[in-house]
């Protein structure tokens, strides 16, 4: 498992992209239909640019030495804005890992952490709650064409969680 957690660069976004695009395709194929809604590479590679600008907005990958990059995260306040592994490590636990590091990353001081899910994604939805994420019953709309619903989610931190905080 030789993961290694680290700041997002902008070195790093060709790569990210290239991990992001097939694991949203195929995990999201039921919130954004590819024949009518295809993956918006430019309009994702622009947030990510803008995210990385924004001091307040801290983001992260994960990697391998062999394989590159395996997973990116990014955060604010009290709020996971993106998590993502690639295809190829779907099922290997490397999405709790990464979880861990980023939940690592928050302020000590922030006890309840929560994130918008698409609604109908089954997949996602079951991984919260498998760690222990809950619904709060608030909804929204997502930015990208077809503006499919959003699920709040949330979680306590836990003492571990709060005392992994990094600073980076």
């Amino acid at each position: 498992m030789g993961w290694v957690f680290r700041r997002l660069s902008e070195a790093d976004l060709p790569e990210l992209l290239d991990l992001q695009e097939p694991a949203a395709v195929a995990g999201l194929a039921s919130v954004f239909p590819q024949d009518t809604h295809p993956f918006p590479r430019d309009a994702v590679l622009q947030r990510w640019r803008d995210e990385l600008a924004d001091p307040a907005i801290a983001t992260y990958v994960a990697e391998d030495a062999a394989a590159g990059l395996v997973g990116f995260a990014a955060r604010r306040d009290d709020e996971v804005l993106h998590f993502g592994t690639d295809l190829h490590v779907w099922g290997s636990g490397a999405a709790s890992w990464l979880l861990d590091e980023l939940l690592g990353t928050f302020e000590s001081d922030v006890h309840r952490v929560r994130l918008w899910v698409f609604t109908d994604n089954g997949r996602g939805r079951r991984f919260w709650e498998k760690h222990g994420w809950r619904p709060t019953g608030r909804m929204a709309h997502s930015s990208f064409a077809p503006y499919p619903e959003l699920l709040e989610y949330e979680r306590a931190r836990t003492d571990e969680s709060r005392t992994a905080h990094r600073s980076d």
